[in-house]
């Protein structure tokens, strides 16, 4: 009797999902069918020809971080190759016109495109802001994406969609409803094999609250949350028919969760190193003052209390008979109050280990400032885990300091590497270790200092315009076929 019931009830609920399966795929074919129709009745170019559109998905392209710098080289490189290509941008920054939005670029990156680029401005960029999603940030945020990539493809549909921000959810959407041949530009992993670590371990790091490390039972929530974002992670970032990534270390993320191969490549970015080589290198002169430089946002990841506790035990250790005098000058942007109040707490370190005297910091100073610090700096400081890649560590390296940064990472694994058999700086982990390192460095003659210097700047060169261009047009071929 209660097999007969399970197989009166299983039979029809079985009929009904299939059915509704059904619906759901004739929906979806005929949205794509009313998409392409829509794509056809696009103007045509003067020639009678229609253009081909390349669309950049990046709701923040007025911003003026090194991921902006990708989007405004990737555009060039394209306007140089390709004749026939109308490049897209899709933005959430309504408060600039195209020209502000291009003038800028010009004005903070000095690039000049050649062609003008069509903005499509997006309303419902807020869908994607963390701050909407106080829990399940992620997913809140990658929902969100798919809410606006569609406001997106409804006002604009392209050839080729390429995401050059990072939100892999919406390449479904514009490889199967679009039709578009699709690629991406990723900067780090939306989620990584560390953050799941880093749950596991109940370790309290910058996205792992203290009330879920100190409970068993929310760490054990969080990670299956975790495994099962990753999984949907993976499943859309494989629709990818073409993958970019900045760095080593984000390749080894993206092959384990994408599983994309074939398709992957290693696309460093374009780093504006010449500005930096053109500070001059010569043999130091004596001197009663060396400083150590770190350059950074002032963001928890960057971790400056290490820096100023290692620079603390550097001073500690060497302080009898030490001539010359060391400073550490901290430079970095502060976005908000919270930055600030970071700032406040630095300060307050370096008086609990009286260092005060010997520490400055300079927040948003002017770029002439920055690159006057560098050039009269002896060391470049750097202790981010896991940085994806590390823009800061290769102007350290251009500008002729010698480099200490963390033994994880894009500096580890691309940036502080041996160039042509020969030393390019040094990396650490610990306070102890970056205490022991910038001795040594300090103990180093003038001249042997000047050989890793000129080694490192040789070593820049790979990162630099020329060098994105070659490879980023490489990497994108196939999708012009």
């Amino acid at each position: 009797a209660c097999f007969r019931l399970l197989c009166s009830l299983l039979l029809p609920a079985l009929f009904l999902s299939g059915i509704l399966c059904i619906c759901l795929v004739l929906l979806l074919w005929g949205v794509r069918l009313w998409i392409q129709r829509k794509k056809h009745l696009s103007s045509a170019g003067r020639d009678g020809k229609r253009p081909l559109l390349v669309a950049f998905f990046h709701p923040y392209c007025n911003a003026g971080g090194g991921g902006e710098r990708v989007l405004w080289c990737a555009i060039r490189t394209l306007q140089k190759k390709y004749r026939n290509v109308t490049c897209v941008v899709y933005t959430g920054d309504r408060d600039a016109t195209g020209e502000e939005i291009v003038e800028g670029a010009f004005r903070r990156f000095n690039i000049k495109l050649i062609h003008p680029v069509k903005f499509v401005f997006l309303e419902k960029r807020f869908l994607v802001e963390a701050s909407l999603y106080p829990h399940f940030t992620l997913l809140g945020q990658s929902l969100g994406s798919v809410f606006l990539g569609w406001e997106a493809l409804l006002k604009c549909v392209p050839d080729i969609y390429i995401d050059s921000m990072g939100y892999a959810f919406t390449i479904p959407l514009f490889k199967y409803l679009g039709g578009c041949r699709v690629g991406c530009y990723v900067h780090y992993p939306t989620i990584s094999t560390d953050m799941l670590s880093v749950v596991r371990n109940q370790d309290t790091r910058f996205n792992n609250a203290a009330f879920i490390t100190s409970s068993p039972l929310f760490s054990k929530f969080k990670l299956v949350y975790y495994y099962f974002f990753a999984f949907m992670y993976g499943l859309v970032g494989s629709c990818s028919d073409v993958v970019m990534v900045n760095s080593s270390w984000t390749l080894n993320h993206i092959l384990s969760l994408w599983r994309t191969g074939a398709c992957t490549s290693v696309v460093y970015p374009p780093c504006d190193v010449q500005t930096f080589l053109d500070i001059p290198l010569e043999v130091e002169e004596s001197t009663s003052e060396y400083s150590i430089v770190s350059i950074g946002q002032f963001r928890p990841e960057k971790d400056h209390p290490l820096q100023i506790r290692a620079f603390a035990k550097l001073l500690k250790e060497k302080r009898v008979g030490q001539q010359p005098s060391l400073k550490l000058i901290l430079i970095g942007g502060c976005r908000n109050q919270r930055d600030e109040e970071r700032v406040n707490n630095l300060k307050r370190l370096c008086e609990e280990l009286g260092v005060s005297d010997d520490v400055i910091f300079r927040v948003n100073i002017p770029f002439e400032e920055l690159k006057r610090h560098l050039a009269e700096a002896t060391i470049g400081l750097h202790t981010m885990w896991n940085e994806h890649f590390g823009i800061g560590v290769v102007e350290c390296m251009a500008a002729g300091t010698v480099i200490l940064a963390h033994n994880s990472g894009g500096p580890k694994l691309d940036i502080v590497v041996p160039h042509e058999g020969y030393v390019t700086g040094f990396l650490a982990e610990d306070e102890d270790s970056y205490a022991e390192t910038m001795a040594y460095i300090f103990s180093l003659s003038p001249d042997k200092r000047l050989q890793i210097r000129e080694n490192a700047r040789r070593s820049v060169h790979r990162f630099s315009d020329q060098h994105f261009e070659d490879t980023f047009l490489l990497s994108v071929e196939p999708l012009f076929k």
